[in-house]
């Protein structure tokens, strides 16, 4: 493990390093301590070896770029059916793989079904899907899930591996890009790629005032997760000619260190990155009522009413319902705001809808850049009046 540093002057092979290490990584040999593949950098050991004769030292490797090609696509499986992220994330690939001339793989892994949930990805043009399917892959258990996704990219080294910003990705991702001692950029926005095969990751930062370009240039694989909606969704080919490949899983790689002792099916709820028409609150509105009377205009269009970041922080709202860099990007057909000033922080989670209303009294506030129909007058009258002549046509 190039990550960790023995001292042999200080070390006095004492074992203590060793029986703090929860994975079993260490071992005394001949020439001192050895760190094992199951290391998981938790620095268990360097926090208990009382004389200070381990440390880190992360420095980033440099690789063969050769020897690591195409890309890989992590496929997430909710309540047994594939995560639509998904195709967002190969579509994203493949229109990066014709600019260097790549293949674009998946990687699955689940309980039973997988591999039938792996052929419904042959027709939009992925190579090769990698399937790992076992019973103790049944659920989401984050050790037991990034050994097999991990095996997979020991196996194929790709050049990008691409992972949904789920609940469920945000864990995974990290667990990898440490793994194999390489970067990784959360939340990307854009991805691009330049010849010599480095990609190009942008995302908000410095608090959404700036957006950063970062490339990962000397180490591989590169590890980057993209939120739900906001790339465009991978379209069929004509004639698919990618096959389903079913990786050996060991009762190691299976077995978890998690145990479930009890588990409940929560109705899913259409959640606002889901949804087609959003009307969102801004701090212009000042009260309760005054949420209600959006929330009113939002279920008359047979929406939902989301929030900006200052409406969730004063109580009116909930962070499901957020939209900004803190909270979920959208991507509806309609989004109505109201009362929203048009921070960076919040337009570059929704700048993609396909229509966009602003309504605002101030005519140089921010949001009309953004906006396709701008509305420089008082929401308190107009909020009302759209409501009524929606309702109106409904019940002609």
């Amino acid at each position: 493990m190039d990550f960790l540093k023995f001292d042999a002057a200080k070390c006095t092979l004492c074992g203590k390093c060793i029986d703090k290490c929860p994975f079993g990584a260490l071992s005394i040999e001949a020439k001192g301590i050895a760190v094992g593949d199951a290391c998981r950098m938790c620095g268990m050991c360097v926090r208990s070896c009382p004389e200070g004769a381990i440390r880190f030292e992360q420095r980033a490797n440099t690789v063969d770029k050769s020897k690591w090609s195409d890309f890989l696509v992590y496929v997430e499986q909710e309540r047994g059916d594939i995560h639509p992220v998904a195709f967002e994330l190969i579509g994203e690939a493949r229109k990066m793989a014709r600019k260097v001339g790549y293949k674009v793989n998946c990687v699955l892994v689940g309980g039973e079904g997988t591999a039938e949930n792996a052929k419904k990805l042959l027709p939009y043009g992925v190579d090769t899907v990698y399937v790992y399917e076992h019973p103790g892959f049944e659920g989401f258990r984050a050790d037991c899930c990034a050994d097999a996704v991990a095996d997979c990219i020991a196996a194929t080294k790709p050049s990008s591996v691409l992972i949904g910003a789920t609940a469920l990705g945000r864990s995974l991702a990290p667990r990898l890009s440490t793994r194999f001692h390489t970067g990784l950029t959360a939340d990307c926005t854009t991805l691009d790629i330049e010849p010599s095969t480095d990609m190009v990751q942008i995302r908000p930062a410095f608090g959404g005032n700036i957006m950063a370009q970062i490339a990962i240039r000397r180490s591989r694989p590169q590890f980057a997760t993209v939120r739900y909606r906001v790339m465009d969704r991978a379209e069929r080919v004509q004639n698919p000619t990618g096959s389903v490949v079913k990786c050996t899983v060991t009762d190691d790689m299976a077995r978890s260190r998690i145990r479930i002792l009890s588990s409940e099916v929560i109705e899913k709820q259409k959640t606002i990155d889901e949804e087609d028409i959003l009307v969102v609150a801004g701090r212009g509105v000042r009260s309760e009522k005054d949420v209600a009377m959006c929330r009113r205009l939002a279920e008359a269009l047979g929406g939902q009413l989301a929030f900006t970041r200052p409406m969730v922080e004063n109580g009116y709202g909930d962070q499901m319902h957020q939209i900004g860099l803190s909270g979920r990007t959208v991507r509806p057909r309609l989004i109505i705001t109201c009362g929203v000033s048009g921070a960076i922080q919040f337009t570059s989670c929704m700048k993609d809808a396909e229509c966009i209303v602003a309504i605002n009294s101030d005519p140089e506030a921010q949001i009309f850049k953004t906006a396709h129909y701008c509305i420089v007058d008082d929401l308190y009258q107009v909020v009302p009046r759209l409501t009524a002549l929606v309702q109106n046509r409904k019940e002609d």
